[in-house]
């Protein structure tokens, strides 16, 4: 059975993507509420509670298959203040390395290691960032590739990431492409990619990674009627949220009133300009399916407002916190925190399950069979 450590694990969203078949040996994040979720739905015996940087490789056992580490992504966000690699938050991504060096010292090396942030990553520092985190996996012995993969392509959320992948040792061929391909070398990485000094860029691999199959469930699909942490407004909150739409966002939700079926879109709040030139409010509508990527309280407007449309009947209200955790792959018998607020940092902080299990399926135990764990050799 293949073995794993998480580090900067939040509520095990990664343990549950990995599933059954794996084991976990260590587990670690720095905040308590986030652990109190994972030591509720997996207990404590493998969660380390603190900074990584405070993690040395005697507290880690054993030698495990895949390291992952969902460092934060604060500095490298888009919508962050651009500190970067050299931030306060995203920085831990150096502290984790070195207990991974401190393994390969003893010979305790993991066989994979995968690490996952914004996509923003891609351009932050001016594309320095990315070049770092190249650099750094191939300076601890470790072959590296990047995909970029959407959770909409499993679950009805927009929510791209970045996932850098490194394997110990000589990739199976069958595993890499000679050139970008698929739904997950998306434009803004080739380019990345392409930015990156010439041997740098070519000691990279594409990982092949299959496409899944059809998404099968819409927004709509995962609502709860009545939830508790999420009534339903009046009619008079509804009709304002509706008088905020400009025209053509109006007119989305008549189309959607006359299918007659039930429909479900998310309103986003904007600062526009009118024909004037003033700044106004407006509410915008999607009826694509999909929510928005959930955020964590800090990061924004944490807990979108959904409009469903039955014909006439237009009702508004906000996700709640099943809601939100089925957007983010894990089933309705996952423990939630028993705080709203809560719960919306551990969603808004996840990596989707279901990409996760994706991933281990299509990529991670595909490279460990094919490799026998004593053939393998760094590549530094």
């Amino acid at each position: 059975m293949p073995v794993f450590h998480e580090f900067f694990a939040g509520g095990g969203m990664v343990r549950a993507g990995l599933g059954a078949g794996w084991t976990c040996a260590f587990a670690n994040d720095f905040d308590p509420r986030k652990a109190e979720s994972y030591v509720r739905n997996w207990g404590a015996e493998a969660l380390r509670v603190g900074d990584v940087a405070e993690v040395a490789p005697d507290m880690v056992p054993g030698r495990a298959d895949l390291a992952w580490a969902s460092f934060p992504c604060q500095d490298l966000s888009l919508a962050g203040a651009g500190a970067g690699l050299a931030g306060g938050r995203s920085g831990a991504f150096y502290p984790f390395w070195r207990v991974i060096d401190g393994l390969a010292a003893q010979g305790r090396a993991p066989r994979i290691v995968a690490v996952e942030n914004v996509v923003g990553t891609l351009t932050s520092a001016g594309g320095a960032d990315f070049r770092a985190i190249c650099e750094t996996f191939l300076g601890h012995g470790y072959r590296p590739g990047a995909l970029v993969i959407d959770a909409a392509l499993f679950t009805p959320q927009s929510r791209p990431r970045l996932f850098v992948i490194g394997f110990r040792g000589a990739p199976d061929p069958a595993l890499t492409a000679p050139r970008p391909e698929g739904p997950f070398h998306a434009a803004g990485l080739v380019r990345a990619v392409d930015a990156l000094p010439a041997a740098l860029r070519e000691a990279l691999v594409w990982w092949r990674l299959p496409p899944p199959p059809p998404r099968a469930t819409t927004l709509a699909d995962i609502l709860e009627d009545d939830p508790s942490d999420a009534p339903w407004r009046t009619p008079e909150h509804t009709a304002r949220l509706l008088s905020l739409m400009a025209p053509a966002h109006r007119a989305r939700v008549e189309a959607a009133a006359a299918t007659g079926a039930r429909m479900a879109g998310c309103v986003y709040r904007r600062t526009r300009r009118d024909e004037t030139g003033a700044r106004i409010q407006r509410a915008e509508i999607r009826f694509d399916g999909l929510a928005g990527c959930l955020r964590t309280p800090g990061g924004g407007s944490s807990r979108q407002t959904l409009l469903v449309v039955e014909g006439r009947d237009v009702r508004s209200r906000l996700l709640s916190a099943r809601e939100m955790a089925r957007l983010m792959g894990l089933p309705d018998g996952y423990r939630l925190p028993a705080r709203l607020s809560d719960a919306c940092h551990l969603t808004g902080d996840g990596v989707a399950v279901d990409v996760v299990a994706h991933l281990r399926a299509a990529l991670f135990e595909p490279m460990l069979a094919a490799a026998p764990a004593g053939a393998l050799q760094s590549v530094a």
